[in-house]
């Protein structure tokens, strides 16, 4: 991981090239080094919990991290439970959400260099409150391993798009599955949950945000600051998918892990307006009508994405990489 900041995109991403998009040039840019495990060695011939241990500590380097998630990907990541993915409780509450309409031109500001549009930021308002019952939420985003089973188990067509030739990434394993659309979210927790008897779906769009939150009023899951060496996005990202849980700074209040990076996660919810707000038509609703709404930010995308508020959903790009995690009910 580098210490330098992409250049600034300062255009509406949805008009340029991915690349463009991503505040890159046309010419090749290295984020990390030509041999990944060079330098760490030693890692393999550790144990998977010990890798687990390296992977999630915050006191490692990043490239440590790393190499450390890659091994338990190649060997077995014991994180991976397909039938009993590991969960945060998170307790009931009224909670407030959303963002206060004269919030919206100081955040629009704020990420102006990232290309970002007033219109994006005003779905976010206004504030409102809502009373959630207990739930519970996978400390990870569904992994490539897990949805092979799903798609092995119910002869599904419609295969992930970033699986090249619909090809399983099997040195991928530990890694997000992405771009699938949300009705095979939709189907992949009916999926789990008729084979387990649980009670296993998509989080709502508030439930996602009390996770990520932890309900009091920050912007992102580890607080008001974006950090950049705490989520896998553009700015100092590998510019490519990460194993799950390498940016344990990043971990939410309830200790979920890559709400803020990696891929971008369908909740449960297509786009209404809040309480007592407007419907905004910006590009996204034009362009697709009716839309799933997403949440969290990714590899591709500026930490605007990152933020706990923010609203969108699937622009049918390559640069969309659109993934998804677990809720259940109790």
């Amino acid at each position: 991981m580098t210490s330098s900041t992409p250049p600034v995109v300062l255009a509406n991403p949805n008009t340029l090239t991915d690349r463009a998009a991503m505040g890159l040039p046309d010419a090749f840019v290295s984020r990390g080094p030509q041999y990944l495990l060079a330098g760490h060695r030693d890692l393999l011939a550790a144990e998977p919990d010990a890798l687990v241990a390296v992977a999630e500590d915050p006191a490692e380097p990043f490239a440590r991290r790393h190499a450390a998630g890659t091994v338990l990907g190649l060997v077995g990541d014991p994180r991976i439970r397909p039938e009993d993915p590991p969960m945060a409780d998170v307790p009931a509450a009224r909670v407030r959400l959303g963002l206060e309409p004269g919030e919206v031109g100081a955040v629009t500001g704020r990420w102006r260099h990232a290309g970002v549009e007033e219109e994006w930021i005003a779905k976010e308002a206004p504030v409102y409150e809502a009373d959630l019952a207990a739930f519970r939420i996978a400390l990870y985003p569904v992994t490539n391993a897990e949805y092979r089973l799903f798609l092995e188990d119910t002869g599904r067509t419609g295969l992930p798009t970033a699986w090249r030739f619909g090809v399983y990434p099997e040195q991928l394993a530990n890694h997000p599955v992405w771009t699938v659309t949300p009705e095979a979210a939709d189907a992949y927790a009916a999926w789990l949950a008729a084979r387990t008897g649980r009670a296993f779906r998509l989080p709502t769009e508030a439930e996602w945000e009390y996770a990520a939150s932890g309900g009091d009023g920050r912007d992102f899951p580890w607080g008001d600051d974006f950090r950049p060496g705490a989520a896998n996005t553009v700015e100092e990202g590998p510019l490519a998918t990460t194993p799950i849980g390498v940016f344990p700074a990043g971990r939410s209040p309830f200790g979920v892990h890559d709400l803020a990076g990696n891929v971008e996660e369908y909740v449960a919810d297509d786009y209404a307006a809040y309480p007592g707000g407007e419907e905004i038509a910006d590009d996204l609703a034009v362009s697709q009508g009716v839309y799933r709404v997403a949440r969290g930010g990714s590899f591709t995308r500026f930490g605007d994405l990152a933020r706990v508020r923010r609203r969108h959903g699937w622009y049918k790009r390559e640069i969309y990489a659109m993934g998804f995690r677990l809720a259940e009910t109790p």
